[in-house]
């Protein structure tokens, strides 16, 4: 077959700051201690969805393709030294760089790459693959010589190469997989940068420079240490230069602490994020079974002035639909005033949830919303909506839990009502509508509802190749979302980084989840 080779345009964006190490040659040595907010419920990349599991666990692995963070949304090999796709994209074929090592000293072959992406696909009994069906597409995984991988899809699909990107999808060995394909959840092994050396459960996390890490010369630090401290403990940590950074995002607020008590020793840098906070009902515990109800507690948020008063509060920002503001494929504004909950007559919506809520005989509707007890945002933007319901008659208990407990709920169904998050490591409509798909397609839907003309334009705009037809397809899709209401977006969040001058060489993206194996990461000192 006739192979074509993809070039991915680099594609800068305006809104991203680079943190440039510009023509310093970087110095080798040193210890970059930061801070993570939350822990890591395990260690399984295939299973987990948080900054509190990648910014610590992600610099022990690689992926097969990455972003290039510099230039977001473009993409480089990881471990691919070079990478083909088929004219009719249906076969994507991976050279792989030679005499990579695993942490233990065995060497990577494609077959750990075969293995790894098949227990994302195919996951074994017992193991959670929660992106599985961001791969239902891959038919067929094959290896044809140690450095070559080849996989093959039922059906083309638009997003596919990018996905390859994912930090997700770590590569682990087959021969552990083989001896247990639980293996990852207690343990780690990969060919990152840096070598495990300890998790001490709430207090830190300490990775070591791998010798014999397959970029010659990197990582440039001998260690990191990921320092488990949060809200107010974590921006007097980072005052006091105890950490130089915490990747996941300052409130405001702490921003304009921070940057007062350090001058010019900090810099500051901002973009839209990639993170939205999304309120999910139950589907299965009423009476979030009918879709008036759901209804009208969407109604019931004035987004717009929401708006504008978290975001000098919290680290939330802009109001969208199920698609980042700003992005190519995102709702205009003039687009999202005419959906359920978004007009910007806030005395209309209510009057219209009231009476849905009547209709649906829970005029004083009484739930218990659960949170996550992770300060920003989740504190701030649940007390907005509490207080939005309220002012429809709607009385809610608010419990925060801690994230493995908050996830448990999420995933097992012991929930009425609850603040979920939709942030992932790119703006593509096939991962970020994955949260609304079905419940019996994506492992990600805690409303556990099934919809299948939902599922449907889901397929449909991920073969679109016209632009024009995907847009319009996935204008399809939010509306029909947004109308039924399983799950209902809050406010996009704006991200703020505060980080000391002397750490050089990471740069911000829209997402929290991209660049973190922290590979080019080096200290000026």
């Amino acid at each position: 077959m006739k192979l074509h080779l993809v070039v991915m345009a680099a594609v800068a964006t305006a809104l991203l700051a680079p943190i440039s190490a510009g023509a310093q040659t970087p110095k080798k040595g040193g210890e970059l201690k930061f801070a993570v907010s939350a822990e890591p419920p395990d260690y399984d990349c295939h299973k987990n969805t948080s900054f509190a599991f990648i910014h610590p666990v992600r610099p022990h692995y690689s992926t097969l393709l990455k972003f290039d963070e510099a230039k977001y949304p473009a993409i480089i090999g990881d471990l691919a030294q070079s990478w083909q796709v088929s004219p009719d994209n249906l076969t994507f074929t991976f050279k792989l760089k030679p005499n990579v090592k695993f942490h233990d000293g065995s060497t990577l072959t494609s077959a750990d790459v075969k293995a790894s992406y098949e227990r994302i696909v195919n996951p074994p009994q017992g193991v959670i693959s929660i992106r599985k069906a961001s791969y239902a597409d891959i038919g067929a995984i094959e290896t044809p010589d140690p450095l070559t991988v080849v996989f093959k899809l039922k059906k083309p699909n638009a997003g596919m190469l990018a996905q390859f990107a994912s930090p997700w999808d770590c590569i682990y060995s087959a021969a552990k997989l083989k001896q247990d394909p639980k293996f990852p959840e207690k343990n780690i092994l990969g060919t990152g940068p840096f070598k495990f050396v300890s998790h001490t459960a709430g207090s830190h996390w300490i990775g070591e420079r791998f010798a014999d890490y397959f970029e010659p010369g990197k990582p440039y630090l001998d260690s990191f240490r990921a320092v488990f401290v949060g809200g107010a403990a974590m921006v007097n940590a980072l005052q006091a230069g105890e950490v130089l950074v915490e990747f996941r995002g300052q409130s405001p607020a702490n921003r304009d602490k921070l940057v007062a008590a350090l001058g010019d020793k900090v810099s500051v840098v901002e973009t839209p994020w990639i993170c939205n906070l999304v309120v999910g009902f139950n589907t299965e515990k009423k009476p979030f079974d009918d879709p008036r109800v759901r209804r009208a507690l969407s109604l019931a948020i004035d987004r717009w002035q929401g708006s504008q008063a978290l975001s000098k509060i919290a680290l939330v920002r802009d109001v969208g639909g199920v698609l980042r503001p700003g992005y190519s494929l995102a709702a205009k504004e003039s687009e999202l005033v005419n959906y359920p909950g978004f007009s910007k007559d806030i005395k209309k919506s209510r009057e219209e949830a009231k009476k849905l809520l009547q209709e649906a005989g829970v005029p004083n509707l009484k739930f218990k919303f659960i949170n996550r007890n992770v300060p920003m945002p989740y504190t701030p933007v649940g007390v907005f909506l509490i207080d939005q319901w309220r002012q429809i008659g709607v009385t809610v208990e608010h419990e925060q839990l801690e994230t493995k407990l908050y996830q448990a709920a999420l995933s097992s169904g012991n929930y009425e009502a609850g603040l979920d998050f939709n942030c992932d490591y790119m703006d593509d409509p096939n991962i970020l509508l994955i949260k609304y798909v079905s419940a019996d397609k994506s492992s990600v839907n805690y409303g556990r509802y099934n919809d299948r003309k939902l599922d449907d334009l889901y397929e449909k705009q991920m073969r679109a190749t016209d632009l024009t037809e995907r847009a319009r397809l996935v204008r399809e899709f939010e509306k029909h979302a947004l109308e039924q209401a399983y799950t209902i977006p809050t406010i996009w969040w704006h991200r703020i980084i505060v980080y000391w001058k002397q750490m050089k060489g990471w740069h911000l993206t829209p997402s929290h989840y991209v660049g973190q194996d922290l590979a080019e990461v080096w200290l000026d000192r």
